[in-house]
């Protein structure tokens, strides 16, 4: 319900970039009387600029039927506050689109934070007719939300993107170190939740059992592993943990990192089956959203893809994996 409500509000302001109000913002000039413009306010109803960007730009895919009409009555306002003689260029008519775009996507934003299971694209965008360039609009709070980012990471260090306790899909993030010792296994990070503590162990007696098959050079007996799982979106912890844990394990015992930018989706079961992705739009769409640019996915999730539109799935580079050995090999960019 709650949602149904939202999706109606065209924009909210944000309040924490309005100055408080100081003695030096009133002016010593003349102003209008309230009630003379809230009467030229009410001459302009009968006006509409809602379509005074469509000589210039088209609207990208991600905006549904309200959010259209949203930006579309915010552009309207806008231009009537700024330009109520009509007269503006393209790079005013373009700012003012950039503002309703950003002030609806925040809507959908929050949307998103409530619903989670549902899809929502928030990657407003607007195309220029001439160039047909995309500009997506961001939301400044969310400073671009890359958790998962660019570069080469450190070695046992990994992203996987899951449900969480909540039910809502979140970002994980597992550092792993091997030190010398004795074979003890640690982690950390986890709480009291069972089932993540259980698929991180098995994760440890997976590799335990076949890490030979991996390299020669992987030791349980003559090293101590530490892990730490650290819950990047606060959606609560994950239970699909064993696979991304076992390339963590493999990577900081062969001191390789991971390959840039890499979402590691699917999951392991104790007796080595590679599990499949449940919701794999919703899934893509929050890899998108954690700044991912390479998903490992097993081959059972590829005729799932379909589900997901199209050119979300084209913003990834997508590397498939059929077993867990196959998918460390990938996961650390070994041939």
């Amino acid at each position: 319900m709650g949602g149904t409500l939202l999706d109606r509000m065209h924009c909210y302001i944000p309040g924490w970039e309005i100055p408080k109000y100081r003695p030096e913002y009133f002016t010593n000039e003349t102003g209008f009387i309230t009630d003379y413009y809230a009467e030229v306010l009410r001459e302009l109803r009968k006006i509409s600029y809602a379509d005074s960007f469509s000589k210039y730009f088209k609207l990208g895919k991600d905006l549904n039927q309200r959010d259209v009409i949203a930006v579309k009555k915010m552009v309207s306002g806008m231009v009537k506050l700024i330009y109520p003689n009509g007269e503006f260029t393209k790079e005013d008519i373009e700012e003012i689109l950039r503002f309703a775009l950003e002030s609806r996507r925040r809507v959908k934003e929050q949307l998103k934070k409530i619903g989670g299971m549902e899809f929502y694209d928030v990657n407003f965008s607007y195309i220029d007719n001439e160039s047909f360039n995309e500009e997506y609009v961001p939301v400044p709070e969310q400073g671009g939300g890359k958790l998962i980012p660019e570069g080469m990471g450190k070695p046992g260090h990994v992203y996987t993107i899951s449900h969480g306790k909540s039910g809502m899909i979140g970002a994980y993030k597992i550092e792993t170190q091997m030190t010398p010792g004795s074979g003890k296994f640690e982690r950390t990070g986890i709480g009291s939740d069972r089932e993540a503590r259980e698929a991180v162990d098995t994760a440890y007696n997976y590799l335990k059992a076949n890490g030979r098959s991996i390299s020669a050079s992987i030791s349980t007996l003559n090293n101590n592993y530490l892990m730490h799982v650290q819950d990047l979106n606060g959606v609560g912890m994950t239970k699909s943990l064993t696979l991304a844990s076992f390339i963590g394990l493999c990577s900081a015992a062969l001191s390789k990192p991971a390959v840039s930018s890499l979402a590691i989706l699917g999951d392991l079961s104790i007796g080595g089956t590679i599990m499949k992705v449940d919701e794999l739009a919703n899934i893509l769409q929050a890899c998108l959203d954690s700044g991912a640019k390479k998903i490992l996915l097993p081959i059972t999730s590829a005729g799932d893809l379909g589900t997901a539109p199209a050119e979300l799935v084209g913003k990834f580079n997508i590397i498939f994996y059929q077993s867990a050995e196959d998918a460390v090999f990938k996961a650390l960019g070994v041939e």
